[in-house]
């Protein structure tokens, strides 16, 4: 069994998530169980910080879009930060650099959220 370490925290542009280690069948049910309790709400931004993650596997792939439906179903953004290389070429062969907004940090991503009332 793989281990992931899952850190949650809070900002005003909305939740973080941190994880570290391995992002793969055995672990990616972490990941979509945190999901239901991440407090998100309208216009805010979910950030997913994957500094620590060294791998990433199909059912990684799918936990990731389940953050990003969870998101969008709360009307909020979603954004990546701290792709390593090997995950963002994965993620450029099938699309998802379409899908997912990236940042080079948890911290870029929250500097580059605009809260609801300052947006055109």
């Amino acid at each position: 069994m793989t281990r992931l370490a899952v850190h949650t925290r809070t900002t005003p542009a909305g939740p973080v998530v941190e994880l570290t280690g391995e992002l793969d069948y055995d672990s990616s049910s972490q990941v979509r169980d945190l999901l239901p309790a991440l407090a998100l709400q309208d216009g805010q931004q979910l950030v997913v910080d994957l500094t620590g993650v060294t791998f990433c596997d199909s059912s990684g792939i799918t936990a990731l879009l389940a953050a990003r439906n969870h998101a969008l179903a709360a009307r909020a953004d979603i954004a990546l930060a701290a792709v390593p290389d090997r995950i963002s070429r994965v993620f450029q062969m099938v699309g998802l650099d379409q899908v997912f907004r990236t940042h080079p940090s948890a911290q870029a991503a929250e500097a580059a959220w605009t809260p609801p009332a300052a947006r055109p």
